[in-house]
């Protein structure tokens, strides 16, 4: 027999329950609007700041209104029905009584910065997630006619937003995030990258020669662990300036144990015995994918981090600027790779808060020098 739903049962979903931050947002307005003078103790945020329209709407009200006299504020509810009449007009949750909730829920009106600093704190980790958000769709977005230059810039946007939260809030000692790295995303269709990375092992077998002039490919570039294992066979081989051929790679590869996985002698004497291109053209193919999968595996692993509202800003600003060291380092072999220097997206100057003169540049530096 169906079960047959009780009188208070519905099919609508429950409501979550408000975050932390809502009831501070609360808190701060609650405060400005007991005591409008405080505006001008709190820095670090703006309409956009808050997480409702609502409220974003109510602070913009009370920001564009000018103050008034504390003596008549204390008398009347002139100055409170102008922000109601100002800022109705941008959210239609504002009503007369949610205003009234606002002040009774203020604890103390005196802490009205450090509540703005928890907004800014808020505001920033939200920044910080819908960047690295951002960077994660861009690598998978197929229709891009340009896509490491663009996955770079979005890379440099997302650099730019670290840096303007570095500066709202210093870095102290450099603790990391506790959240733990995000499980590896699902696995494309590899069909295209294998026969690419198989051609330029082929073509370097039969070209050792050329193996010199790409020495911006690592091992990690490639996508399987025997391609990576033939390669580090190949250019193993040619720093020793032995002889190079299929039956000498297939050797190497045998003393580095690459055969212990199950690999057929015959399938990979079959692998290294097709070339076809060249070696420059089949690296720089392999190093664009090795590209956008980092960028993939960063914006992930820094959503992840603003995902968990435990991590501070402190927090969140070193564990995205490591993480972009990563991009940094590839982005170098890139430019060694194709001969060209992007030129560097503007960063935006913060406007508050002077922040010490470490910059994501500096550790995306640091990164880039030990590729060299």
């Amino acid at each position: 027999m169906p079960h047959a739903p009780e009188p208070d049962e519905d099919d609508l979903d429950p409501i979550a329950a408000p975050q932390p931050v809502f009831h501070v947002e609360q808190a701060l307005l609650g405060a400005l609007l007991l005591d409008p003078h405080r505006l001008g103790d709190v820095t670090g945020i703006a309409a956009d700041s808050f997480s409702t329209a609502a409220h974003a709407a109510l602070f913009a009200a009370i920001n564009t209104l000018p103050p008034p006299d504390p003596a008549e504020h204390a008398k009347n509810t002139k100055w409170l029905d102008r922000v109601l009449a100002t800022g109705g007009g941008q959210a239609r949750g504002l009503t007369a009584s949610y205003l009234h909730t606002l002040v009774q829920v203020c604890p103390w009106p005196r802490h009205a910065p450090a509540y703005a600093r928890m907004v800014e704190a808020e505001h920033s980790r939200r920044r910080l997630q819908t960047a690295a958000e951002r960077l994660v769709q861009t690598v998978h977005d197929a229709s891009l006619p340009h896509p490491v230059q663009t996955v770079l810039a979005e890379a440099d946007a997302l650099a730019a937003v670290v840096d303007d939260i570095a500066a709202r809030f210093p870095p102290r000692a450099g603790v990391l995030p506790r959240t733990p790295a995000p499980p590896p995303a699902v696995a494309p269709d590899y069909t295209e990258a294998v026969e690419e990375e198989q051609m330029l092992l082929a073509t370097a077998t039969a070209n050792p020669a050329d193996i010199e002039s790409v020495r911006w490919l690592l091992p990690d570039d490639l996508t399987l662990p025997l391609h990576a294992g033939l390669w580090q066979c190949l250019t193993a081989l040619a720093r020793r300036r032995e002889p190079v051929d299929p039956v000498t790679v297939l050797w190497e590869a045998q003393q580095r144990g690459l055969l212990d996985d199950g690999s057929e002698p015959g399938e990979v004497l079959r692998l290294l015995a097709e070339p076809a291109g060249s070696v420059e053209h089949w690296g720089e193919r392999a190093l664009q994918r090795s590209l956008l999968a980092t960028g993939d595996r960063t914006g992930r692993r820094i959503e992840a981090y603003a995902g968990d509202t435990a991590n501070t800003p402190f927090q969140l600003v070193v564990g995205a600027r490591r993480s972009l060291a990563d991009i940094g380092a590839v982005r170098t072999r890139w430019q060694h790779a194709t001969g060209t220097v992007p030129t560097p997206q503007p960063r935006t100057a913060p406007t508050t808060r002077a922040g010490p003169p470490t910059t994501t540049a500096a550790y995306t530096g640091r990164a880039a020098r030990a590729t060299r």
